[in-house]
């Protein structure tokens, strides 16, 4: 982390942990990523008296103990949002993007329970109004397919199918990010008319929220409507 980063995270902190100790009170379903600490390494050669000092972030393995077949980043836009899954010039493991979920999803929809659906849109809800709250922007839905157990992992309220965790979302909407947020607007360097990804919180908040709601599909059960136009 750069100085900078550790800055914004120890303003960020406070808010983060108090949510987080929210959600585990109440019970409330959140996709947000456990972070376990922020720890700084030190080294030095005492040969050459040359000394290197760096903070990390550390958080939870999402798929810890599992077999994720295909890796998906979700922000919920389209513009610049495609990898070729055969380049053979790409280092390290092959994370898909939105646009290749939605290619996939031509032949082969993810599809949830409509109760699951329930829970992550609330899940969804909640955590981005509190990233928003807070002035943060483009955080990330991981999504890891493991076929073998059809599951899907949401933070701390048990399995679904698939896997999904919010990351990325130490990152607050500051002047460069504006700056590029109207840069990309404009069109002078292109995109098709499409949203930048960088843009405000509550511009991202509401995009990822629409986006997520397409991504995943709720199947039908024989409860599904049981309770629709009955007051409570």
């Amino acid at each position: 982390m750069s100085r900078l980063e550790m800055q914004i995270f120890l303003d960020f902190a406070p808010n983060y942990f108090s949510y987080m100790e929210k959600c585990q009170q109440t019970k409330q379903p959140t996709l947000l990523g456990k972070i376990v600490g922020v720890y700084r390494v030190s080294f030095k050669n005492n040969t050459t008296n040359a000394a290197l000092r760096t903070s990390v972030l550390v958080m939870e393995n999402l798929f810890y103990k599992r077999t994720i077949t295909d890796k998906f980043d979700l922000k919920g836009s389209v513009r610049n949002r495609l990898v070729n899954p055969d380049d053979m010039c790409q280092e390290g493991e092959l994370v898909l993007l939105d646009e290749n979920l939605l290619n996939m999803s031509c032949d082969s929809p993810l599809y949830i329970r409509s109760h699951s659906k329930a829970v992550l849109n609330r899940a969804i809800e909640q955590d981005t109004k509190f990233l928003a709250d807070n002035s943060v922007m483009d955080y990330s839905l991981l999504v890891g397919l493991e076929p073998n157990s059809d599951e899907l992992v949401l933070g701390i309220i048990g399995c679904f199918q698939n896997a999904v965790l919010i990351t990325d979302y130490i990152r607050t909407f500051t002047w460069d990010k504006k700056l590029e947020t109207m840069v990309k607007k404009s069109g002078i360097l292109g995109g098709q008319g499409k949203l930048p990804t960088i843009i405000s919180p509550e511009e991202y908040r509401a995009r990822f929220i629409a986006a997520m709601h397409r991504y995943f599909l709720p199947v039908p059960d024989r409860w599904y409507g049981l309770g629709r136009g009955v007051e409570t």
